[in-house]
């Protein structure tokens, strides 16, 4: 599915007294962790009373976005970073955040991960009100809506921000600076994660817990759902969003299956655990008797192990992957989606020759990547395949920052699992189920986001909303 389902984006805020302090490389660091959850830019805004605000967006891998920029040109004490990949927006320089804006005889910068489902009905009302974007992100949405608020209105950055919400519908962790002052915020349905960590007496903010380890911070929390973080005299200050028509709880599934790295913790849970209990869950399900249990690697290893461990079959590397490629796009003719795979994956075919194989993936959503996965392991010369998907089908679109595919695209959506069996020509397929993939997890299925596996959202949409997608045919 990996070239299927695109990662989210990924945010950092790091806060610091201390007007000496150049916290630019810890904000480096903190997103070459966050890298998996965005890879089309990268970009770092920073401030200090000194020399004002400094900020770098480029497109690519951070390292490439850096490569040619010194990062000491960054220098300050407060700072804020960004890796994307394109939910709401293209993929363009324009759209690379964060995103920055005169405000209050200053500037607001702002990262953001997730995306607002009412955004184009607000942008058309802030063009009619003279707004000129620059992007055609969500992001900005939110920066000129808070520009708004303070300007026409005369409230306060956190008054602001209570404002916008009550505006904007969708998923959003933000860590805005304005005017050297650092603020986080969560959605009220904590959809995107968001953590607090402390180093030395300074503080960060971050999408992944993998974000402090770098730095060898430590973990505070998690930023409640709803909760606006911000820090005054080396102190966390919470303001909780009164949001009377808020949504319930819908934390994403999709970061415990496959967007999050296993060794993150999100909500008190680790989703490394949540992986191995995957794992253990297909096995009760699918108690199939084989030589090896194989992942399709990297996501779907932990549940290869938890399958292993729980059923007594051995686990092998039956594919090996080439770490020395960047992400992949779909490719226009079938002959190069086949070669994107190749190009990825490669079988060790001594390992898996008349051998009864269980191979584990974390989910199937167009099928297209699972079709050409399957015939380079049939090239192996297997005995038996059969493939275990470590997430329900997936049969509607994400509207809340994932971008997948159109309903008509979706296979789960169109056709059965037996059909789906016979259009992969395998032994055998099977899902894990909702209530064995919420058991796994360990969260209360009514607080998780299972609109992608049920068709039931927790948000209201527009009528005229479509899916994002990152390839439109």
């Amino acid at each position: 599915m990996h070239e299927e389902l695109q990662d989210k984006c990924g945010i950092v805020g790091i806060h610091c007294d201390d007007s000496s302090v150049d916290v630019s490389r810890f904000v480096y660091f903190c997103l070459y962790a966050l890298q998996h959850r965005g890879q089309e830019s990268a970009g770092i805004a920073t401030f200090s009373n000194d020399n004002g605000l400094n900020y770098y967006c480029g497109m690519g891998l951070i390292t490439d976005v850096f490569k040619d920029y010194e990062i000491n040109n960054l220098n300050g004490n407060m700072g804020i970073g960004h890796v994307r990949y394109s939910t709401t927006g293209k993929s363009k320089l324009e759209n690379s955040q964060p995103f920055v804006t005169d405000f209050d005889d200053g500037f607001i910068a702002m990262a953001h991960n997730g995306d607002i489902v009412n955004s184009q009905f607000l942008r058309d009302e802030l063009i009619e009100q003279g707004y000129e974007f620059k992007s055609d992100t969500d992001s900005e949405v939110i920066c000129y809506l808070l520009k708004q608020e303070h300007y026409d209105n005369g409230k306060n950055i956190l008054d602001s921000i209570e404002a916008v919400s009550k505006k904007i519908v969708g998923s959003y962790a933000l860590s805005i600076l304005v005017n050297g002052k650092l603020y986080a915020v969560r959605d009220p349905a904590g959809m995107k994660p968001l953590c607090i960590g402390e180093k030395d007496g300074n503080f960060i903010v971050a999408s992944e817990t993998v974000a402090l380890d770098v730095i060898n911070a430590k973990l505070i929390r998690d930023v409640k759902p709803g909760e606006v973080i911000y820090f005054e005299n080396n102190e966390i200050n919470s303001h909780m969003l009164e949001i009377t028509n808020s949504c319930d709880l819908a934390h994403c599934m999709f970061e415990y299956v496959y967007f999050a790295r296993p060794d993150s913790k999100i909500d008190d849970i680790l989703v490394y655990e949540t992986r191995l209990n995957i794992g253990k869950e297909l096995y009760k399900l699918y108690p199939i008797d084989a030589d090896f249990v194989i992942p399709v690697p990297d996501s779907s290893i932990p549940a290869a192990i938890g399958y292993s461990r729980e059923s007594g079959v051995p686990y092998g590397e039956g594919l090996i992957k080439n770490r020395y490629v960047g992400r992949t796009f779909i490719m226009p003719t079938q002959e190069e989606r086949e070669l994107a795979v190749r190009l990825k994956l490669n079988p060790i075919k001594d390992a898996i020759k008349g051998k009864k194989i269980v191979l584990i993936d974390d989910s199937i959503v167009r099928g297209t990547t699972s079709k050409s996965l399957i015939e380079l392991v049939k090239e192996a010369e297997p005995a038996e395949i059969h493939f275990l998907v470590g997430c329900p089908p997936v049969i509607s679109p994400c509207y809340y920052g994932v971008a997948m595919a159109t309903k008509k695209e979706l296979i789960a959506a169109n056709y059965s699992t037996e059909e789906i069996r016979q259009q992969l020509d395998i032994d055998s397929l099977g899902y894990i189920t909702l209530e064995s993939l919420v058991k796994a997890i360990g969260m209360p299925k009514e607080d998780l986001c299972l609109g992608c596996l049920n068709g039931c959202y927790p948000t209201d949409l527009p009528d005229n909303i479509e899916a994002e997608t990152y390839y439109k045919p």
